[in-house]
């Protein structure tokens, strides 16, 4: 055992109980965690009355991948970035797109060794200018992501977090330190939703969502996954769009992208491209300035238009840019400033 403790990485964000057990205090599912078990997200495992992170340095594999398959369309388009995740997840939706990955435990899914110094190491080979740490949420390996994110800063590489926005409010200050964007999924705006098929809370995402916009200086956008009868009612669509504007104003990116059935909502059709077209038409009116749509083919739903003069800027096919009309990080035609990091 001792050899074995001497590879793994010593958790941040815990405390003993009183019954012998640990509080797992990483995020709000606020785990308590029994000698030899696992917490909800597999990867955080009480050894000896100690909580050790176990997916540290231990990467599911390295994809190069372009950085609006993130999404972000305002966080240097057309650039690469190194993605990877590892196992588990500290979500349990039953609609999840990387099952395979984020529903895996260490023991029966294939990983590799890394450590921070190796991965920065690899985005520099290929030259790529940002790490993603996605696939799964990486709030679960924060320890991980924490000493990467720092390293990469040393070395002028960025770092994003693809996530959920599932994290407490004292871990999350640790954990975005070193981030550079984020890309956080707003899965619904009902917390019925979140309850029945996330197995989480809508308010900690919500909370997480005011806290990058008005005390860091993280760029983050925003994903919702539309699914047919569950969070696609243009009451609802219409309703997390005033939340946006309300808390978070009319320049935070939003992105609808469509479900395919996969893991326990097989039963589910795909969403239909109409659905992204009227919320997206929803957000815009409502007064947000870019909305995109995803996981279809859609020139029209993926350009950025200048919200000013309404000239294309930023053509998009899928993850291609067709067209690239910004002056630093403004409209060419008008000389309006696009929010974003261009």
């Amino acid at each position: 055992m001792i050899a074995q403790l001497e590879n793994l990485k010593l958790a941040k964000w815990w405390e003993p109980t009183k019954n012998n057990k640990i509080l797992c205090t990483l995020c709000p599912r606020y785990c308590t965690i029994g000698e030899g078990q696992a917490g909800f997200c597999f990867i955080r495992q009480n050894i000896g009355g100690k909580l050790y992170s176990i997916g540290y340095g231990r990467p599911t594999g390295f994809a190069i991948d372009p950085i609006e398959k993130k999404p972000l369309n305002h966080f240097y388009p057309g650039t690469q970035i190194l993605s990877f995740g590892t196992a588990g997840c500290n979500l349990g939706c039953k609609f999840c797109q990387n099952w395979s990955i984020s529903k895996a435990r260490l023991d029966n899914t294939n990983s590799i060794e890394a450590s921070p110094e190796d991965v920065v190491a690899l985005a520099k080979k290929y030259q790529v200018p940002s790490i993603a740490f996605t696939y799964n949420d990486p709030v679960i390996f924060g320890e991980y992501v924490i000493d990467i994110s720092k390293l990469a800063s040393e070395e002028g590489i960025k770092s994003v977090m693809v996530t959920a926005g599932y994290i407490d409010k004292e871990a999350r200050k640790e954990v975005y330190k070193y981030i550079d964007a984020a890309n956080v999924d707003l899965k619904a705006f009902s917390e019925e939703f979140y309850h029945k098929l996330t197995f989480s809370h809508l308010e900690p995402v919500l909370d997480t969502l005011k806290w990058l916009k008005h005390e860091t200086d993280v760029w983050f956008e925003i994903t919702t996954l539309l699914i047919p009868q569950e969070n696609d009612s243009p009451d609802e669509i219409k309703r997390m769009c005033d939340w946006i504007l309300e808390n978070l104003g009319d320049s935070v990116p939003l992105h609808f992208t469509a479900f395919h059935p996969d893991f326990k909502m097989r039963d589910k059709e795909r969403t239909p491209s109409s659905t992204l077209r009227m919320a997206r038409s929803i957000a815009l009116e409502s007064g947000i300035k870019y909305c995109y749509t995803g996981n279809i083919h859609d020139v029209d739903g993926q350009t950025t238009y200048c919200p000013n003069c309404k000239k294309e800027l930023i053509v998009r096919d899928w993850h291609s840019i067709l067209k690239y009309r910004l002056k630093e990080n403004k409209c060419s035609y008008c000389g309006f400033e696009i929010e974003g990091r261009f």
